[in-house]
Order: C-alpha cells, then sequence, then structure tokens
C-alpha cells in the first residue's frame, strides 16, 4: 500500500435519477414489510392463531388473503412502475400509493402488546420514513423549464436580433 502526499479531494456525487431513487425506496419497503411479517411468527401464539384461522382479528378466509396479496403487490409493483413510467404518471402514482400507504402501515401496531413495542415501533417507523422518503422525491421531482422566445429575453435582459452575419446595422 502506498500513500501519496496529495491531499485526499472531495467525493464526486454521482447523480442518482428520480426513477432510481423511488424504485430502490419501494425495494426496501418490501424487504422491510416481508421481513415483519416474517418475523412475527415468532411471536408466542402466533402461528396457533394462524393454525386457528384469524390473522390480526381476521379471519383467514379468501378475502383475506386476496386483500393481503393486493397490499403486497402494489409496492411489489411500484419497484419496475417507479423505473418505468414515465415522469408525469410516475410521480403521481408515487405520491397517491405512497400517501395512501401510510395508515395501512401504521396499523400493524393496532392491538400489539406493549411487549413487542420496540420491534413494531423500529420497523413502521423504517416503513413510515421510506414511505415519507418517496413522498418527498416524488413531490420534488426536478422539472425541465423550457426555453421560449421571450424568457429568454426576459432572463438574459437583451432583446432578440433578427441581423444575419452578413447585415449592418445600419443598412436595415
Amino acid at each position: 500500500m502506498t500513500r501519496t502526499d496529495r491531499p485526499a479531494g472531495a467525493f464526486q456525487e454521482a447523480h442518482i435519477p428520480v426513477q432510481a431513487k423511488l424504485a430502490a425506496a419501494w425495494a426496501s419497503f418490501m424487504f422491510l414489510y416481508i421481513y415483519v411479517d416474517y418475523l412475527a411468527l415468532y411471536k408466542p401464539g402466533f402461528i396457533n392463531d394462524i393454525l386457528a384461522g384469524t390473522v390480526h382479528e381476521f379471519d383467514t378466509g379468501p378475502t383475506f388473503v386476496a386483500l393481503a396479496l393486493t397490499l403486497m403487490a402494489i409496492p411489489i409493483l411500484m419497484i419496475v412502475l417507479s423505473a418505468t413510467l414515465p415522469a408525469r404518471v410516475n410521480r403521481a402514482i408515487n405520491l397517491v400509493l405512497a400517501t395512501l400507504y401510510i395508515p395501512v402501515t401504521a396499523y400493524n401496531a393496532d392491538g400489539e402488546s406493549w411487549t413487542y413495542l420496540y420491534f413494531y415501533g423500529f420497523s413502521i417507523g423504517f416503513e413510515l420514513l421510506l414511505l415519507a422518503f418517496i413522498l418527498r422525491a416524488a413531490w420534488t421531482w426536478p422539472r425541465v423549464i423550457r426555453a421560449t422566445a421571450s424568457s429568454s429575453t426576459i432572463q438574459s435582459g437583451t432583446a432578440p436580433t433578427s441581423l444575419s452575419t452578413t447585415e449592418s446595422p445600419t443598412r436595415r
């Protein structure tokens, strides 16, 4: 290993597109979502409740399974949709769905015992932070400013000229 006498410069910041940030945030959200459900299986009595046909006081019939699949499928699809949809649609869908998932995420703590406060507080807190990141990234999506003749005139402070390079200002 060699050491140079050159001072180290600042790290170069990589530009990450908003679509990639959103897709990564939804992927992280899904990992938390899945692992919280998986780790909940280790709570005493949880598997017995599932075997008895209830989860969170809901019957585990076809309606519950369909709703659970829908709740899981939306963030899963948002990973690919955030990376592929056009900006305007992408922004709108991310704003709407992240907003809708805030109460869904907070509901996971409903009815839980204080014994698991740290587990649910930590996991739900992280999920809410990711949803807040998604909302912020979508809300602050950079806009393209279209240059028009009048706006470029105002911005530069000069009037547009219609003189060609061969014309002189006096022969106009």
